[in-house]
C-alpha cells in the first residue's frame, strides 16, 4: 500500500509543478491508465481472442506489463511480463500465447486476465516492480450474435483494485510456475504490433 501512496503523492506533486510552469494548459488529471486492470476472453473454443497493450507515455520510460491468466476454476494457469516502450503497441493472442502452454492440463474455453504495469526491476511477473500509471489495454473476443455463430467485439480493460495480499499471491504463484512448472505456465510471447479482431475457427 505504501508504494501506491508514495506513487500517488509523487504524481500529484509532478502535476502541480507542471500546471505552474504551463498555466495556459489544463491541469493534468488521471484517466483510465491505472496500473492494475482486468479483462476477459470468452468462447475460446469458437476462435481466438486478442489483447492489445500500449504505453501512453505517462511514466516517461518503458513499462513492464505483468500478465496473469486464470481459467474458469479461478486457477492461475499462465504468467509472463511484456516490456512496452512509450507509445509502443504490444499484443497477445489468448489461444496462441496465454492458454496454449498452461500449467494445468486442458484448454479453457474462457480466461480472466489481470494486467499490472510496473517500472524498475527485471520485468518479471514473479517479482513485479513499482506499480506505474501509463498502461492502456483493450481486449477483443468473440460474442454470440442473434443470427447464430460469433462475431468479434472489442472492450477496454477495466481498472481494478489490487491489495498487497493479492499482489503477493499473484507474484508468489507465478514464481512457483517459473520454478516448478518445467516450462509450462509461461506465456509464449508478447509480440510487437497490434493484432486484428477476434478470429473464428
Amino acid at each position: 500500500m505504501r508504494k501506491f501512496q508514495t506513487l500517488l503523492a509523487a504524481c500529484l506533486l509532478a502535476t502541480a509543478a507542471y500546471a505552474q510552469q504551463s498555466p495556459s494548459l489544463p491541469i493534468l488529471t488521471f484517466g483510465l491508465d491505472l496500473p492494475y486492470q482486468v479483462g476477459y476472453a470468452a468462447n475460446l473454443s469458437a476462435g481466438d481472442s486478442q489483447i492489445t497493450i500500449t504505453n501512453d507515455g505517462f511514466a516517461l520510460g518503458n513499462l513492464c506489463v505483468n500478465v496473469y491468466t486464470y481459467d474458469e476454476q479461478e486457477e492461475l494457469i499462465a504468467c509472463c511480463a511484456c516490456p512496452v516502450t512509450p507509445n509502443g503497441i504490444n499484443s497477445l493472442s489468448v489461444n496462441g500465447d496465454l492458454v496454449s502452454n498452461t500449467l494445468t492440463p486442458g484448454v479453457p474455453t474462457a480466461a480472466y486476465v489481470k494486467l499490472l504495469a510496473t517500472s524498475g526491476g527485471a520485468c518479471n511477473a514473479a517479482v513485479p516492480g513499482v506499480p506505474t500509471w501509463g498502461m492502456v489495454a483493450w481486449g477483443t473476443t468473440l460474442a454470440p450474435v442473434p443470427s447464430g455463430g460469433f462475431a468479434p467485439t472489442r472492450t477496454a480493460f477495466v481498472p481494478g483494485t489490487l491489495s498487497e495480499l493479492q499482489l503477493g499471491q499473484m507474484a508468489g504463484l507465478c514464481g512457483f510456475i517459473q520454478a516448478d512448472g518445467t516450462g509450462y505456465g509461461i506465456c509464449k510471447s508478447c509480440a510487437a504490433g497490434a493484432l486484428a479482431g477476434g478470429s473464428k475457427k
